[in-house]
Protein backbone atom coordinates (compact mmCIF):
# COMPACT_ATOMS: atom_id res chain seq x y z
CA UNK A 1 0.00 0.00 0.00
CA UNK A 2 1.75 3.38 -1.05
CA UNK A 3 1.76 5.51 1.81
CA UNK A 4 1.54 9.45 1.71
CA UNK A 5 4.14 9.62 4.08
CA UNK A 6 6.89 10.40 2.10
CA UNK A 7 5.35 13.27 0.59
CA UNK A 8 4.54 14.82 4.53
CA UNK A 9 7.85 14.00 5.27
CA UNK A 10 9.59 16.71 3.18
CA UNK A 11 7.54 19.30 5.07
CA UNK A 12 8.50 18.60 8.15
CA UNK A 13 11.75 21.12 8.60
CA UNK A 14 9.52 23.60 7.77
CA UNK A 15 7.27 23.66 10.57
CA UNK A 16 10.32 25.21 13.20
CA UNK A 17 10.43 28.79 10.89
CA UNK A 18 6.83 29.62 12.15
CA UNK A 19 6.60 33.02 14.65
CA UNK A 20 4.81 31.37 17.42
CA UNK A 21 5.35 30.76 21.07
CA UNK A 22 4.35 27.22 22.60
CA UNK A 23 3.74 26.78 25.98
CA UNK A 24 4.26 23.60 27.32
CA UNK A 25 4.11 25.10 30.81
CA UNK A 26 6.17 27.71 30.07
CA UNK A 27 7.18 29.92 33.27
CA UNK A 28 6.26 33.89 33.56
CA UNK A 29 10.14 34.43 33.76
CA UNK A 30 10.74 32.56 30.16
CA UNK A 31 7.81 34.64 28.89
CA UNK A 32 9.71 37.48 29.59
CA UNK A 33 12.61 36.31 28.00
CA UNK A 34 10.62 35.54 24.62
CA UNK A 35 9.32 39.33 24.56
CA UNK A 36 12.70 40.31 25.47
CA UNK A 37 14.25 38.54 22.40
CA UNK A 38 12.00 40.07 19.89
CA UNK A 39 13.74 42.69 17.71
CA UNK A 40 17.28 41.29 18.70
CA UNK A 41 17.05 38.77 15.78
CA UNK A 42 16.29 36.02 18.03
CA UNK A 43 13.45 33.77 17.38
CA UNK A 44 11.20 34.16 20.23
CA UNK A 45 9.40 31.05 20.99
CA UNK A 46 10.67 27.88 23.42
CA UNK A 47 10.52 24.36 21.79
CA UNK A 48 10.57 21.51 24.10
CA UNK A 49 11.58 17.74 23.67
CA UNK A 50 8.50 15.18 24.43
CA UNK A 51 9.09 13.15 27.32
CA UNK A 52 8.64 9.39 25.75
CA UNK A 53 9.86 8.13 29.31
CA UNK A 54 6.46 5.64 29.18
CA UNK A 55 5.05 2.54 27.28
CA UNK A 56 3.70 2.57 23.66
CA UNK A 57 2.00 -0.36 22.09
CA UNK A 58 -0.06 -0.65 18.58
CA UNK A 59 -3.37 -2.80 18.81
CA UNK A 60 -1.99 -3.88 22.47
CA UNK A 61 1.03 -5.12 21.28
CA UNK A 62 3.90 -3.52 23.08
CA UNK A 63 6.87 -1.55 21.30
CA UNK A 64 10.11 -2.78 22.31
CA UNK A 65 11.81 0.65 23.68
CA UNK A 66 15.41 -0.15 23.10
CA UNK A 67 17.71 2.76 22.08
CA UNK A 68 16.71 2.50 18.23
CA UNK A 69 12.66 2.89 18.65
CA UNK A 70 13.10 5.24 21.14
CA UNK A 71 14.86 7.67 18.65
CA UNK A 72 12.41 6.66 16.06
CA UNK A 73 9.46 7.21 18.04
CA UNK A 74 10.92 10.43 19.00
CA UNK A 75 11.47 11.51 15.78
CA UNK A 76 7.83 10.85 14.61
CA UNK A 77 6.27 12.28 18.11
CA UNK A 78 8.54 15.48 17.50
CA UNK A 79 7.43 15.75 13.87
CA UNK A 80 3.42 15.28 14.29
CA UNK A 81 3.70 17.39 17.58
CA UNK A 82 5.13 20.29 16.17
CA UNK A 83 3.57 20.18 12.50
CA UNK A 84 0.77 22.04 13.97
CA UNK A 85 -1.67 22.43 10.28
CA UNK A 86 -1.78 18.86 9.66
CA UNK A 87 -2.15 17.34 13.15
CA UNK A 88 -4.96 20.34 13.58
CA UNK A 89 -6.79 19.30 10.92
CA UNK A 90 -6.50 15.81 11.09
CA UNK A 91 -8.48 15.97 15.08
CA UNK A 92 -11.10 18.11 13.02
CA UNK A 93 -11.36 15.67 10.54
CA UNK A 94 -11.26 12.70 12.87
CA UNK A 95 -14.54 14.29 14.45
CA UNK A 96 -16.33 13.66 11.37
CA UNK A 97 -14.87 10.70 9.80
CA UNK A 98 -14.15 8.51 12.92
CA UNK A 99 -17.03 6.90 13.89
CA UNK A 100 -18.24 5.25 11.03
CA UNK A 101 -14.42 3.74 10.64
CA UNK A 102 -14.75 3.29 14.35
CA UNK A 103 -17.78 1.41 13.57
CA UNK A 104 -16.71 -1.04 10.34
CA UNK A 105 -13.50 -1.80 12.32
CA UNK A 106 -15.46 -2.85 15.51
CA UNK A 107 -17.70 -5.14 12.88
CA UNK A 108 -14.81 -6.90 10.95
CA UNK A 109 -13.06 -7.51 14.13
CA UNK A 110 -10.25 -5.18 13.49
CA UNK A 111 -8.17 -3.12 16.97
CA UNK A 112 -9.59 -0.25 17.05
CA UNK A 113 -6.30 1.75 16.76
CA UNK A 114 -6.22 0.84 13.01
CA UNK A 115 -7.79 4.27 12.52
CA UNK A 116 -4.83 5.85 12.66
CA UNK A 117 -3.44 3.95 10.23
CA UNK A 118 -6.01 5.80 7.71
CA UNK A 119 -4.72 9.14 9.15
CA UNK A 120 -1.38 8.10 8.34
CA UNK A 121 -1.93 7.28 4.72
CA UNK A 122 -4.13 10.29 3.75
CA UNK A 123 -4.61 12.70 6.82
CA UNK A 124 -8.30 11.49 6.30
CA UNK A 125 -9.05 12.50 3.10
CA UNK A 126 -9.68 10.95 0.15
CA UNK A 127 -5.97 11.76 -1.93
CA UNK A 128 -4.31 10.13 -4.89
CA UNK A 129 -0.81 9.51 -4.72
CA UNK A 130 1.31 9.61 -7.49
CA UNK A 131 1.41 5.88 -7.88
CA UNK A 132 -2.50 6.13 -8.27
CA UNK A 133 -3.47 4.89 -5.07
CA UNK A 134 -6.35 6.50 -4.16
CA UNK A 135 -8.85 7.27 -0.99
CA UNK A 136 -8.67 6.93 2.58
CA UNK A 137 -7.03 3.63 2.91
CA UNK A 138 -4.76 4.48 -0.35
CA UNK A 139 -5.23 1.29 -2.80
CA UNK A 140 -4.12 0.99 -6.11
CA UNK A 141 -6.86 -0.48 -8.41
CA UNK A 142 -5.59 -3.72 -8.65
CA UNK A 143 -5.76 -3.95 -4.71
CA UNK A 144 -8.93 -2.75 -4.68
CA UNK A 145 -10.45 -5.10 -7.05
CA UNK A 146 -8.99 -8.24 -5.31
CA UNK A 147 -10.98 -6.71 -2.16
CA UNK A 148 -14.26 -6.40 -3.81
CA UNK A 149 -14.33 -2.73 -4.43
CA UNK A 150 -16.06 -1.55 -7.95
CA UNK A 151 -13.86 0.41 -9.99
CA UNK A 152 -14.42 1.88 -13.34
CA UNK A 153 -15.14 5.05 -15.34
CA UNK A 154 -18.56 6.02 -12.94
CA UNK A 155 -17.88 4.56 -9.55
CA UNK A 156 -14.45 4.01 -7.27
CA UNK A 157 -15.62 2.76 -4.60
CA UNK A 158 -11.65 3.66 -3.10
CA UNK A 159 -13.32 6.45 -2.28
CA UNK A 160 -16.60 5.25 -0.30
CA UNK A 161 -15.33 5.36 3.54
CA UNK A 162 -17.63 2.16 4.53
CA UNK A 163 -16.87 0.19 1.72
CA UNK A 164 -12.95 1.35 1.76
CA UNK A 165 -13.03 0.55 5.12
CA UNK A 166 -14.09 -2.61 5.05
CA UNK A 167 -12.06 -3.85 2.68
CA UNK A 168 -8.85 -2.37 4.42
CA UNK A 169 -9.85 -4.67 7.12
CA UNK A 170 -10.30 -7.59 5.00
CA UNK A 171 -6.50 -7.06 3.73
CA UNK A 172 -5.27 -6.21 7.01
CA UNK A 173 -6.44 -9.45 8.58
CA UNK A 174 -4.99 -11.57 5.81
CA UNK A 175 -1.64 -10.10 6.69
CA UNK A 176 -2.47 -10.53 10.17
CA UNK A 177 -2.99 -13.94 9.44
CA UNK A 178 0.35 -14.58 7.21
CA UNK A 179 2.46 -12.66 9.48
CA UNK A 180 1.33 -13.28 12.95
CA UNK A 181 1.28 -9.86 14.71
CA UNK A 182 -0.47 -6.77 14.18
CA UNK A 183 2.56 -4.71 13.99
CA UNK A 184 4.12 -6.99 10.99
CA UNK A 185 0.61 -6.47 9.24
CA UNK A 186 0.84 -2.53 9.23
CA UNK A 187 4.47 -2.78 7.85
CA UNK A 188 3.01 -5.07 5.13
CA UNK A 189 0.07 -3.04 4.41
CA UNK A 190 2.41 -0.10 3.95
CA UNK A 191 5.49 -2.35 1.93
CA UNK A 192 3.78 -4.66 0.39
CA UNK A 193 3.40 -8.19 1.68
CA UNK A 194 5.28 -9.97 -1.69
CA UNK A 195 8.20 -7.31 -0.11
CA UNK A 196 7.39 -7.66 3.33
CA UNK A 197 7.86 -11.27 3.41
CA UNK A 198 10.81 -11.56 1.04
CA UNK A 199 12.91 -9.45 3.68
CA UNK A 200 11.88 -10.53 6.14
CA UNK A 201 13.01 -14.09 5.50
CA UNK A 202 16.23 -12.75 3.85
CA UNK A 203 17.10 -11.04 7.50
CA UNK A 204 15.65 -14.61 9.56
CA UNK A 205 13.65 -11.93 11.69
CA UNK A 206 9.86 -12.43 12.93
CA UNK A 207 9.59 -8.89 14.40
CA UNK A 208 9.33 -6.01 12.06
CA UNK A 209 10.83 -4.04 15.02
CA UNK A 210 14.14 -6.57 14.31
CA UNK A 211 14.18 -5.36 10.76
CA UNK A 212 15.99 -3.12 8.44
CA UNK A 213 13.46 -2.37 6.04
CA UNK A 214 13.08 1.10 3.68
CA UNK A 215 13.32 4.59 5.06
CA UNK A 216 9.57 4.94 4.65
CA UNK A 217 8.44 1.82 6.07
CA UNK A 218 10.75 2.11 8.84
CA UNK A 219 8.91 5.30 10.13
CA UNK A 220 5.23 4.21 9.01
CA UNK A 221 4.32 2.02 12.23
CA UNK A 222 6.57 4.78 14.71
CA UNK A 223 4.31 7.65 12.67
CA UNK A 224 0.48 5.51 13.15
CA UNK A 225 2.06 5.47 16.74
CA UNK A 226 2.44 9.05 17.26
CA UNK A 227 -0.51 10.08 15.92
CA UNK A 228 -2.50 7.59 17.97
CA UNK A 229 -0.59 9.60 21.02
CA UNK A 230 -1.54 12.71 20.03
CA UNK A 231 -5.02 12.63 18.89
CA UNK A 232 -5.89 10.34 21.99
CA UNK A 233 -4.92 13.59 24.14
CA UNK A 234 -4.53 16.53 21.48
CA UNK A 235 -4.28 18.89 24.96
CA UNK A 236 -1.24 16.93 26.42
CA UNK A 237 0.30 18.45 23.09
CA UNK A 238 -1.27 22.00 22.86
CA UNK A 239 -3.71 21.43 20.58
CA UNK A 240 -7.03 22.97 21.97
CA UNK A 241 -10.26 22.51 20.30
CA UNK A 242 -13.84 23.19 21.51
CA UNK A 243 -16.28 20.78 19.76
CA UNK A 244 -17.57 23.63 17.03
CA UNK A 245 -14.29 23.67 16.01
CA UNK A 246 -14.47 20.24 14.81
CA UNK A 247 -16.01 18.73 11.43
CA UNK A 248 -19.59 17.76 12.00
CA UNK A 249 -20.16 13.89 11.36
CA UNK A 250 -21.34 12.57 7.78
CA UNK A 251 -24.65 10.60 9.78
CA UNK A 252 -27.12 12.89 9.08
CA UNK A 253 -28.66 11.65 6.32
CA UNK A 254 -30.83 9.34 4.45
CA UNK A 255 -30.07 6.29 2.35
CA UNK A 256 -31.64 6.66 -1.77
CA UNK A 257 -31.60 3.21 -2.99
CA UNK A 258 -30.88 3.33 -6.82
CA UNK A 259 -31.79 0.43 -9.18
CA UNK A 260 -31.96 1.75 -12.79
CA UNK A 261 -29.70 4.25 -14.53
CA UNK A 262 -29.26 7.85 -13.75
CA UNK A 263 -28.29 9.67 -17.28
CA UNK A 264 -27.58 12.91 -15.48
CA UNK A 265 -26.63 12.94 -12.10
CA UNK A 266 -26.52 16.79 -11.46
CA UNK A 267 -30.12 17.06 -12.56
CA UNK A 268 -31.20 14.19 -10.03
CA UNK A 269 -29.57 16.18 -7.64
CA UNK A 270 -31.59 18.96 -8.12
CA UNK A 271 -34.73 17.13 -8.00
CA UNK A 272 -33.70 15.79 -4.75
CA UNK A 273 -33.01 19.51 -3.59
CA UNK A 274 -29.66 19.14 -3.53
CA UNK A 275 -26.92 21.17 -5.68
CA UNK A 276 -24.46 18.66 -7.53
CA UNK A 277 -21.59 19.79 -5.21
CA UNK A 278 -23.86 18.68 -2.03
CA UNK A 279 -24.15 15.21 -3.90
CA UNK A 280 -20.49 14.49 -4.51
CA UNK A 281 -19.80 15.86 -1.27
CA UNK A 282 -21.59 13.40 0.41
CA UNK A 283 -21.12 10.61 -2.52
CA UNK A 284 -17.53 11.23 -3.43
CA UNK A 285 -17.45 7.30 -4.82
CA UNK A 286 -19.47 8.77 -8.08
CA UNK A 287 -16.85 9.97 -10.29
CA UNK A 288 -18.93 10.94 -13.27
CA UNK A 289 -21.54 12.90 -14.27
CA UNK A 290 -23.69 9.89 -14.56
CA UNK A 291 -24.75 6.14 -12.85
CA UNK A 292 -25.55 3.17 -15.06
CA UNK A 293 -27.17 0.31 -13.42
CA UNK A 294 -27.28 -2.71 -14.63
CA UNK A 295 -26.94 -6.00 -12.20
CA UNK A 296 -26.58 -3.73 -9.23
CA UNK A 297 -28.33 -0.95 -6.82
CA UNK A 298 -26.70 1.92 -5.20
CA UNK A 299 -27.54 3.52 -2.00
CA UNK A 300 -26.62 7.34 -2.37
CA UNK A 301 -26.76 9.58 0.45
CA UNK A 302 -28.62 13.06 0.33
CA UNK A 303 -28.63 15.10 3.74
CA UNK A 304 -31.34 15.56 6.06
CA UNK A 305 -30.71 19.62 6.45
CA UNK A 306 -31.05 20.20 2.80
CA UNK A 307 -30.72 24.24 3.88
CA UNK A 308 -27.20 23.36 5.44
CA UNK A 309 -25.70 22.42 1.92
Amino acid sequence: MNSMYSKFGLFSGLIFTCLITISFGISEDSTSTNAAAIGTGHLPQQVHSIDINKSYDLAGEVVPMNMDTRERLDRELSVNAYWHSSTLLNIKMAAKYFPTIERVLAEEGVPDDFKYLAVAESNLRNVSSSASAKGFWQFRKLAGKEWKLEINNEIDERYHIEKSTRAACKYLKSMKKRFGTWSNAAAAYNVGPTSFNKQRKAQGEESFYNMNINAETGRYLFRIIAIKEIMSDPQAYGFYLDAADKYGSLDQVEYVTVNSSIPNLSQWAHDKGISYRTLKYFNPWLIAGKLTVKNNTYKIAIPLDKTAY
